[in-house]
Formats: C-alpha cells, structure tokens, sequence
C-alpha cells in the first residue's frame, strides 16, 4: 500500500499543477506571424488563401478611435482580455459549448489594422476564427471606423 500511495503521490502533484484550460500560460504577441500549417487560423498578413484575411484600412475616425476599436474586439462573443499594450491588444475568446479558447490578436499600424485569430489547440476551427474576423470587420464597418 505504501508503494502505490508513493506512486500515486507525484501524478496528483502534477495533475494539480497542470493547467488544462491554458489560463495561466503567458502568450507572446503573434499579430506579426503568418499562420501554421494547420487550418485553424486567419491573418492580414498570411498571403495564403486559407489563412489570409483582407486589409482593414482604417479612415481617419478609425484611427483616432483606438480604444473604441478595443472595445469592439472585446464585444466578440465569448470576449476577455487576454493582454494589452499601446497599439495592441490580445482578446481571448472562449466558445459557449467546449470552453476552447482562441486568440484574437489586433495591432494598429498606422492607418490599419493587423488582424490575427488563432485557435490554440485542435487541428481544424471549422472556419470559427475567419467568421470571428468578418464579425469584427462588419462591427468597425458599422462604427464606421474604415475605409469604403
């Protein structure tokens, strides 16, 4: 009995250590990466098909109201704060029914925006991170915060 409780000892340990969720894990900003192989990311700056996303060209209100454009990436649905920082912002998005978590990353550069959302785990999103970026450019559209 003493060899299995020894045993069964250091799995608890770790089990109480590990962090299945990845709230704790510290991310580093991506916005200025290409995507993965896997499909399960979009971005302004991938040139691929799958993975590219359009130029959000920013108007004059738009780039004068960066921090109502934070806010807006904080409106997506299943939205938090994940970090921030001057000109860019990481927004974790979480789903309703799996509590997988996405990064949505958005940095000003100038008269745009560099927009990049990601899923961290699992291999395909099943298009949710492209539908989360439409999501966000029709709201800045809607504010009217880009280019026609």
């Amino acid at each position: 009995m003493t060899k299995s409780l020894l045993l069964l000892l250091p799995s608890l340990v770790l089990a109480g250590c590990s962090n299945a969720d990845n709230e704790a894990l510290v991310f580093s900003d991506r916005s200025l990466e290409s995507c993965g192989e896997k499909p399960n990311c979009v971005s302004t700056i991938d040139s691929r098909p799958d993975f590219y996303l359009s130029a959000f060209r920013l108007n004059q209100q738009g780039i004068n109201n960066w921090e109502a454009i934070q806010k807006i990436a904080l409106s997506l649905p299943g939205a938090s704060l994940g970090q921030q920082n001057e000109h860019y912002i990481r927004v974790e998005c979480r789903s309703k029914f799996f509590g997988f978590v996405d990064d949505f990353e958005v940095r000003l550069d100038g008269g745009k925006l560099i927009v990049r959302s990601e899923s961290r785990t699992g291999y395909s999103d099943f298009g949710v991170n492209r539908e989360r970026a439409d999501l966000f450019r029709s709201r800045l559209a809607d504010a009217k915060y880009l280019k026609d």
